[in-house]
């Protein structure tokens, strides 16, 4: 069965990224554009940004298409204009009536990093949050996927979400930190496990003590231990007044993220 994806097309970067990984992982696509825009004093420069923005978002959608296209897996485009203000209550919208959402963050930008959160906490759905600069050359595949796993609702909402693309990856390796903090029972590493294989996906269990670092540089060595190609992790946090509150391991994972991030709440 053909999946629905958006992706949240706010900046030109990580195009062929997105692309291909909406193709891995059997989606079609569609790209969202919003148009952010300012308010300004000088009635010229607000016609002439504009007219930059529309210019630059209908480039950044005719890229993503032709991407897609050649890969079998457009099905729309979109191209809204509001305030930037408003830009994450749209994405939000949209993210709500797709399977999964791809969101680029590059390192650093907050504002793209904000979007990402608004979706992630507001859509309901599960989003793909894509690193700016991959690490690794080549096309993307799912040859190795590593489930963050702690027994929580977060935990278990986002396997239930990421089952077809476990159940396409060659290899799945649960991954649960020991000594970080209390989980609340001994078997839930072994009988996810379990549930995995009756799925039919190939998984390993890992358990690996934190020796004192944080969630973040635990997850980031095994990532590169196992050859991750894609962390599976339940997003942790709440926003009283519409400001994010972070759980440790999703602030660090958003803020840097070393692969491609597969975020539920």
């Amino acid at each position: 069965m053909r999946r629905a994806a958006v992706v949240a097309a706010s900046v030109v970067l990580g195009t062929a990224a997105s692309v291909a990984l909406a193709a891995a992982c059997g989606n079609s696509y569609s790209a969202h554009s919003p148009l952010g825009s300012y308010l300004l004093d000088i009635p010229a420069m607000v016609a002439a940004e504009n007219k930059k923005s529309a210019t630059n978002a209908q480039q950044l959608l005719a890229a993503f298409q032709d991407a897609a296209e050649k890969r079998g897996v457009f099905q729309e485009r979109i191209s809204e204009q509001c305030l930037t203000s408003q830009v994450p209550d749209v994405f939000i919208e949209y993210a709500r009536l797709r399977d999964l959402t791809i969101v680029p963050v590059p390192e650093g930008d907050y504002i793209d990093q904000w979007y990402a959160e608004s979706i992630i906490f507001g859509s309901g759905r599960p989003t793909v949050v894509l690193p700016h600069t991959r690490k690794r050359a080549g096309s993307f595949a799912l040859d190795s996927v590593i489930v963050a796993w702690d027994f929580s609702r977060p935990a278990a909402r986002a396997v239930a979400d990421a089952m077809p693309i476990l159940e396409k990856a060659k290899r799945v390796c649960v991954l649960t930190v020991m000594k970080e903090k209390a989980i609340d029972t001994r078997r839930s590493g072994v009988e996810l496990t379990k549930y995995l294989a009756r799925h039919g996906v190939d998984v390993v269990l890992d358990e690996v003590d934190a020796k004192g670092r944080s969630i973040g540089d635990v997850f980031e060595a095994h990532l590169t231990y196992r050859n991750g190609n894609l962390l599976v992790m339940g997003a942790y946090g709440h926003s009283p007044i519409r400001e994010f509150i972070l759980g440790g391991a999703t602030k660090r994972m958003l803020r840097r993220p070393l692969v491609p991030i597969f975020l539920s709440h």
